[in-house]
């Protein structure tokens, strides 16, 4: 009788490697993205990874980022990974972190607008994994240091579901959002958010005025909070505030303001 012998080269796996991604899935949040460091921070190296790759446990967004197979992993799967693995700051901010909020009614919502800002320090780069792959919206990402090295205030945690990243509270959001103005934002959806802002807590205004190094953002921001008459606009101490020297234009031919020297529309 003929013994016929079949070999394969489908590598398999050991009792430790199978404890490891047992670990590795009991411990990933569902529908986000892991990077090859976090992996590697819980025993798997690149060798490893790759046969988790070929057994089907996991699948590829870019080269050192991975999601569990068969999972949907949207853009706030992915910020996750670079808060809560790489340590960077960037965040939903602006008009996208207003929206998530709920405070900004009078435009469309961010997962149906189909466009996200986001904030980060300055010279903090997005990884290539990130900016490479089609997340299905238009990000636009802005390395503007606007606060320093304050990178926790005004931030606050936003409940996805599975997992909670880091978006600007609402009073970073609406100075992040001014800073946008007239280049990449509306003036017009501004002014309508700002009509809206009338909780904004006045202990942490007066901290992020503080910090802000942007003269136009803070002139904007103040000129607009007093035109819709905030209660909170009277507990700011204007004193401890450096709004600059000289005029800035929002607009060509528009009207002057003579108390924050702005040139805003008609």
């Amino acid at each position: 009788m003929t013994r016929v012998y079949i070999y394969s080269n489908m590598p398999t796996m050991s009792s430790q490697n199978k404890s490891k991604i047992n670990f590795i899935m009991k411990n990933w949040a569902k529908n986000t993205v892991s990077v090859y460091s976090w992996l590697n921070e819980h025993g798997v190296d690149r060798k490893l990874a790759q046969k988790y790759l070929i057994s089907g446990w996991l699948e590829r967004v870019g080269r050192g980022a991975f999601k569990k197979t068969g999972e949907e992993v949207d853009w706030t799967g992915a910020i996750y990974a670079i808060q809560t693995q790489m340590k960077k700051t960037v965040h939903p901010a602006g008009k996208t972190a207003l929206q998530l909020l709920g405070r900004a009614q009078y435009i469309p919502a961010v997962f149906k607008e189909r466009k996200v800002v986001l904030f980060g320090l300055q010279n903090e780069k997005l990884p290539a994994w990130f900016k490479k792959h089609n997340w299905g919206v238009r990000l636009r990402y802005v390395m503007s240091g606007l606060f320093g090295d304050s990178t926790n205030l005004g931030m606050t945690s936003y409940d996805i579901g599975n997992y909670e990243i880091n978006i600007s509270a609402a009073e970073r959001a609406a100075l992040e959002f001014c800073y946008d103005v007239p280049v990449k934002e509306s003036f017009k959806e501004l002014d309508e958010i700002t009509s809206s802002l009338t909780t904004l807590r006045p202990h942490l205004v007066q901290k992020l005025l503080e910090e802000c190094s942007s003269v136009k953002a803070k002139r904007l921001f103040m000129y607009l909070a007093e035109k819709h008459e905030h209660t909170w606009v009277k507990k700011i101490y204007m004193a401890k505030v450096d709004l600059g020297k000289g005029k800035r234009a929002f607009c060509k031919n528009g009207r002057y303001d003579p108390k924050y020297k702005i040139v805003v529309p008609k």
